[in-house]
């Protein structure tokens, strides 16, 4: 990877696009918009982008925050439109950097930062769709090669991508997410559910895909039992999506839907943690999540599978209780012995939370950005060849082509 600019010297504010094809909600979006809002702080200019044809959650985020938006219609996976869209709406906020997030903007903002004179920098958070076509691997080689920065979450996802795009070690950084640490309240919640103070609740906060390992979770409480030898006990899993109904049909099957609370996609995730006893995160795969380094940050105690980023965020038994993915058995045992044990509930919590407030500030992302917005951290090494997938040609029509 050669930048192609020079560094953006002295101290003065930048005019920061932050582009992400998506618009929520989600972990990413969230660490969007808390990332503009660290950049505001330090006196950038940052100019939001997103989808026209979203569902409006994000863009909407920044409208109520103050933030300058733009939107572009991306109508096919190649849409000169959109690129030309892009481009003019780059030169005429007079954009210096573009800060591109997850695969298609990262192609798309590759070309039109480009046609923009402005430096572009690559974040990626653990999406793999890119990886299925030989024609997505190419294009992303091609807008890393003309990126200034190519950054990933967690160690994991930057090795997986290395390993996918062949490229060198030193070629792609890691720019943990940070966040801005949440204050909840636990009453509202627990009211909210007419839980007894006797009652523990287990929380897991994320889409209902398949990829989230919610039945696992289930399968898993449905373990531990229901009568009066078993832990008093209640979940509530927040968000949404197409797994909501063959979750429900799960618990009602098992016996425990009086116990299991979908919650839908809820704004006071802060209230839920707080409200919260234990955490778990039972996902097949992860970048690095949001939601666990909010859960640390609250002092939970944390029950999560052994996959992508995870490990990288909290050590095994020291600030979490790590288990296989898919593995319903061990998540049963880490639960009930949590739920049977305060104080490893409480030793388990501190420490996370001493982890979350050591490394994952989003204070500490800022600088990490904003060093490389600039231009002065390593430029990092050029893009290592590899003869079983051949390099895009330069011809316009391969910039931009992923479908």
């Amino acid at each position: 990877m050669v930048p192609r600019h020079l560094p953006l010297t002295g101290a003065g504010p930048l005019r920061i696009a932050l582009m992400l094809e998506t618009d929520g909600p989600g972990g990413a979006e969230t660490v969007l918009l808390q990332l503009a809002e660290e950049l505001r702080r330090r006196g950038h200019d940052v100019l939001a982008v997103g989808p026209a044809r979203g569902c409006g959650w994000l863009g909407g985020e920044f409208r109520v925050r103050g933030f300058s938006r733009a939107t572009y219609d991306l109508r096919r996976p190649l849409d000169w439109k959109c690129l030309s869209q892009l481009t003019g709406l780059l030169r005429d906020h007079q954009v210096q950097v573009v800060h591109s997030h997850e695969f298609t903007m990262a192609v798309y903002g590759a070309a039109a930062a480009r046609r923009a004179g402005a430096r572009h920098v690559i974040t990626m958070h653990g999406g793999r769709y890119y990886a299925e076509r030989w024609r997505r691997r190419a294009a992303l080689r091609w807008a890393v090669a003309r990126s200034d920065a190519l950054t990933a979450v967690s160690s994991a996802t930057a090795d997986e991508i290395r390993r996918t795009l062949g490229l060198a070690r030193d070629a792609v950084r890691v720019v943990p997410n940070g966040i801005a640490f949440p204050r909840g309240k636990r009453a509202t919640v627990r009211q909210e559910l007419a839980l007894r103070d006797d009652e523990l609740l287990i929380v897991a906060i994320g889409n209902l895909y398949a990829v989230k390992g919610h039945i696992t979770l289930l399968r898993a409480l449905s373990a531990l039992g229901t009568g009066a030898e078993a832990p008093a006990w209640r979940v509530a899993i927040a968000g949404r999506g197409e797994e909501e109904a063959a979750l429900r049909a799960f618990a009602s099957e098992a016996g425990i839907a009086s116990r299991v609370h979908l919650l839908g996609f809820r704004s006071d995730v802060p209230d839920i943690l707080a409200a919260a006893d234990v955490f778990t995160m039972p996902s097949r795969s992860e970048g690095l999540p949001l939601a666990l380094v909010e859960a640390m940050a609250t002092a939970l105690p944390i029950v999560a599978s052994d996959v992508g980023g995870i490990p990288e965020v909290v050590t095994r038994d020291l600030e979490a209780v790590l288990v296989p993915p898919e593995d319903a058995a061990r998540l049963a045992e880490a639960i009930r012995w949590l739920l049977r044990d305060a104080s490893h509930r409480t030793a388990l919590g501190a420490a996370a939370q001493r982890r979350a407030y050591r490394d994952f500030s989003v204070t500490t992302m800022g600088d990490a950005y904003e060093s490389l917005y600039r231009g002065s951290a390593s430029p990092g090494a050029a893009l290592k060849p590899r003869s079983a997938m051949p390099a895009p040609d330069s011809s316009a029509r391969r910039v931009v082509e992923h479908s």
